[in-house]
């Protein structure tokens, strides 16, 4: 092959390369805008958003109650698989004196969180997963610790991974995704939420967010729960 022919292969093949990757991109980037359409319809007043990492953000009504639905990327954390996390949010006001933030094996480069900037690191009371940590922005009072206690069985759900109670709302922090570990170490390839996320997955995580908010309210709100698990 002469050198005019070599090089216009290799630049041929440059080319191909560039488009291939292009695709690849495009590709990625609307799987992930679309990583909430599946659960989408069970929101009433719907409303769409796409953060900076091209992941969907949506936010709406189920049951009366205002809910945020965000994922978010967490490809920094040393030592660790690339994940994506799943936040439930139920914003509003809470009639919470302090926030109470309870997470599971906390590395302290959790891009999803505050954890770390609540500055009263709480000893875990009795009955709490050994494997927890909990901060809040005030003392721990007994009305707190029988308030997270009952909600422990949240966690049951090995994927669960933060509960945060405020004066602002609530939220629980689930693991929707993670990288391929054979992928990721051989390739450094981390695709995340290729898949759609599936509403049977969502519905637990709101049922149990609507009832702990119910639980906080103190106010009998059943029949709205049974609308969304």
């Amino acid at each position: 092959m002469g050198l005019a022919a070599l090089v216009v292969a290799l630049g041929g093949g440059l080319v191909w390369l560039a488009l291939r990757l292009r695709v690849a991109s495009a590709a990625r980037w609307a799987a992930r805008a679309a990583y909430l359409d599946h659960v989408a319809p069970g929101l009433a007043d719907l409303r769409r958003a796409v953060a900076p990492t091209g992941f969907a953000r949506l936010s709406g009504r189920v049951a009366g109650v205002t809910v945020d639905l965000q994922a978010v990327p967490d490809t920094l954390t040393y030592r660790k698989l690339p994940a994506l996390w799943l936040l439930v949010t139920l914003p509003g006001p809470l009639p919470l004196p302090r926030t109470l933030d309870l997470m599971i094996r906390p590395m302290g480069v959790e891009p999803f969180s505050n954890f770390d900037t609540l500055p009263h690191q709480i000893a875990l009371p009795p009955g709490f997963p050994a494997d927890a940590a909990l901060r809040s922005d005030g003392p721990l009072d007994l009305a707190g610790a029988d308030l997270l206690r009952r909600h422990l069985g949240l966690f049951r759900d090995a994927r669960v991974k933060e509960l945060v109670l405020s004066p602002k709302g609530l939220r629980i922090t689930w693991l929707a995704d993670e990288a391929d570990r054979s992928r990721y170490l051989i390739f450094r390839e981390a695709e995340l939420g290729q898949q759609p996320l599936p509403p049977e997955a969502l519905a637990p995580l709101l049922a149990r967010a609507l009832a702990i908010r119910r639980d906080i309210l103190g106010a009998d709100q059943g029949a709205g729960l049974q609308s969304c698990a």
